[in-house]
């Protein structure tokens, strides 16, 4: 196997539920502050693990003060021998950390499922490992959605980021079947995040204020369990596919 490369992330991240409307005008007003990501449009798709009882999710959307979570994640439908992110996602009160190590996508499920053995130097293999050895999870959901990426101007560590089209599906969950699935949110809603390294800036906080915009609680693999596996939004569900 290839090299595995390491990242980790650490900071603050904050969600809004957007109007279209709401998304045009703060764009707009964003350009004095914000530029395009290298990556400006990206379609991400993730496979979201979980225990045979949804005891992490269920755990999750009690909002403990620490919560964790396991997904793979590529950016666009990926392809045997392409390189995929295997990534814990923990959250200790208001801080989001995010460590992750890649790997080719078709290695990765025989990885998780601990029949495939990586390096010992790796860190963060070593704590993806431990994870699995206490809750022995499963692929249970593909969610994908397209993304808008803005970066500060002055901050490159402050990013905005707009998803649309949130889908999902439970079956063929293989990064490689495609971005097909169901819709989590109506067509006209759009969720923004902000990611942060400390304090809102000013400016920010200000745009924010003027446009009535307000933080919510949204989580998408959350609410596809809330509405589709515990609710009866099944009976009335659109495809994308």
């Amino acid at each position: 196997m290839e090299k595995i490369v390491q990242c980790s992330f650490q900071r603050y991240e904050k969600k809004y539920l957007l109007s279209l409307e709401q998304q045009r005008v703060l764009s707009d007003e964003l350009q004095d502050f914000m530029k395009p990501d290298l990556y400006e449009k990206t379609t991400n798709c993730s496979i979201y693990y979980d225990t045979d009882n949804w005891e992490l999710v269920r755990r999750s959307i009690e909002k403990p003060a620490y919560k964790e979570k396991l997904r793979v994640r590529s950016y666009g439908v990926s392809k045997s021998g392409q390189n995929v992110f295997l990534e814990i996602k923990k959250k200790y009160k208001d801080v989001v950390y995010k460590r992750r190590i890649t790997m080719p996508c078709e290695l990765s499920e025989q990885y998780l499922s601990g029949d495939l053995s990586l390096s010992p130097n790796s860190q963060i293999a070593r704590e993806i490992e431990w994870f699995q050895k206490m809750h022995h999870s499963k692929p249970k959901v593909f969610i994908a959605y397209d993304r808008t990426s803005l970066v500060g101007k002055e901050d490159s560590n402050l990013r905005i980021t707009f998803d649309q089209n949130i889908r999902w599906r439970d079956s063929s969950l293989d990064l490689r079947s495609g971005d097909f699935g169901y819709e989590l949110l109506p067509d006209d809603y759009v969720l923004m995040e902000v990611k942060i390294p400390g304090t809102t800036p000013l400016w920010l906080a200000h745009l924010l204020s003027e446009n009535q915009i307000r933080p919510a609680s949204f989580s998408k693999y959350g609410t596809y369990y809330k509405d589709f596996v515990m609710g009866d939004r099944r009976k009335d569900i659109r495809t994308y596919a």
